[in-house]
């Protein structure tokens, strides 16, 4: 009984801290969008290297701008890219691993070759490689981190769907002269939902990761727009001298992964059953 009370907690403990600090990023990137305390794009060559204080909370960088305003902007941008990143690896992993669980046959060998090929490659190195062909821009980091993460959806949706397609409840839609297609989407799909979405979850976090270094690296999303990568890109010659200039871009990696990740567990411990158990 208490190590059932205790576990509850835990998993309340989860939900509730990453849910706190999600709040508060998803909330600093909703507030850039109508105000910050200063343009995160203004020069004011006077306060260059200006140390935290009541005018700057955070700094200023070595043109003058204010790092509060910049992270939060990058909260915006890095937020949104992992969002746009995931929807488009899940919506396009999701579609293709039913298929290739359900129909099986040649269609499913054919697609799973390329898709265990892709996933030979290191999802950094696939998106490396992706993005020195596109070029370093917002559209093109969306497009090549989530060509690099649309085999691991295939692979766990594939397997999911493989062991859906057995159940009675699918027999008996076939049973039923239903269709294929039909079935997927009204039997299978909904019946796949909690692995893909703690699965998206944690993808959230693996993006957030993924584009912070590729913009530290400067394949992201080219300066002066802030995100955090480039922000910590941007400090690291003056870590020495300034070293308040990484805090706000490190503060906020960290404060989004460990917020996701919480989440991820408190929604894989909600949704799988032997976790419940």
């Amino acid at each position: 009984m208490i190590a059932t009370l205790f576990s509850f907690r835990n998993k309340r403990a989860n939900a509730l801290i990453g849910g706190a600090l999600m709040a508060v990023i998803l909330g600093a990137a909703a507030l850039a969008l109508v105000w910050t305390p200063f343009d995160p794009l203004g020069i004011n060559l006077r306060a260059r290297f200006a140390p935290p204080s009541p005018t700057y909370l955070f700094g200023a960088d070595e043109f003058g701008r204010d790092v509060l305003s910049r992270a939060m902007a990058g909260a915006l941008s890095s937020t949104s890219i992992s969002f746009l990143t995931v929807s488009f690896a899940v919506i396009c992993g999701t579609a293709i691993g039913v298929v290739t669980g359900y129909v099986r046959g040649w269609t499913d060998r054919a697609i799973m070759t390329v898709n265990d090929t892709l996933l030979a490659f290191p999802g950094m190195l696939l998106a490396l490689g992706l993005m020195a062909v596109i070029g370093p821009n917002r559209y093109g980091i969306i497009l090549a981190l989530g060509i690099a993460y649309t085999p691991s959806v295939v692979r766990v949706v594939r397997g999911t769907v493989m062991s859906i397609r057995e159940r009675e409840y699918v027999e008996a839609s076939r049973v039923l002269g239903n269709g294929e297609i039909y079935t997927m989407v009204r039997h299978v799909l909904p019946n796949a939902i909690a692995p893909i979405a703690v699965l998206a979850t944690s993808m959230f976090g693996w993006v957030i990761l993924s584009e912070s270094a590729l913009s530290f690296l400067g394949l992201g999303v080219p300066p002066p727009a802030p995100t955090w990568g480039n922000m910590l890109a941007g400090a690291r010659p003056y870590l020495q001298s300034a070293p308040w200039l990484g805090i706000a871009p490190g503060l906020c990696i960290a404060v989004t992964l460990l917020g996701i990740n919480l989440l991820g567990d408190a929604l894989r411990d909600r949704l799988d059953p032997r976790m419940a158990q």
